[in-house]
């Protein structure tokens, strides 16, 4: 946490990093001409919005706590090179790229708790990589049975 120099550093961080991953989901969204895949990335932008808030309740005092659920992991997106986002991306191009986001936030988070000495901070950085874990395996799911398995 060398790099930060408060609590509110940090929150501001992750809440800037979620604001990025809305406008990303939220801009692919309306690249695209399918409605279907469109709403699936509006559905990605509400769920990245809900964690944008969660992270302003935190700086407001509220403290999350982690699900004692373990989350499970296909690693799929440890095998999946994202694709470039395009208008013309198939649904499987924009699960490989949602994984790959989800992936490295599920990262951030757990680096965060890893490294930060307030036990409250630390459950709230581990709810919010458990919750990046949820998105990553309903991708990694959609992945598995939508192109892997329809092929």
């Amino acid at each position: 946490m060398s790099n930060f120099s408060s609590v509110d550093e940090i929150l501001d961080f992750a809440i800037s990093r979620e604001e990025e991953a809305v406008a990303f989901y939220t801009s692919l969204a309306q690249r695209m001409d399918k409605p279907w895949m469109k709403q699936a990335l509006l559905g990605f932008a509400d769920q990245e919005m809900g964690h944008k808030e969660k992270l302003f309740q935190v700086k407001q005092g509220k403290t999350l706590e982690p699900s004692a659920e373990k989350i499970k992991d296909l690693k799929l997106a440890d095998y999946v090179v994202a694709a470039p986002v395009s208008p013309d991306m198939t649904y499987a191009d924009a699960l490989t790229v949602a994984m790959q986001r989800e992936k490295k936030a599920f990262m951030l988070y757990q680096r965060l708790a890893d490294t930060c000495a307030d036990q409250g901070l630390k459950k709230t950085f581990e709810a919010l990589a458990q919750e990046e874990a949820k998105h990553k395996l309903w991708l990694e799911v959609e992945y598995d049975d939508k192109v892997l398995t329809e092929g």
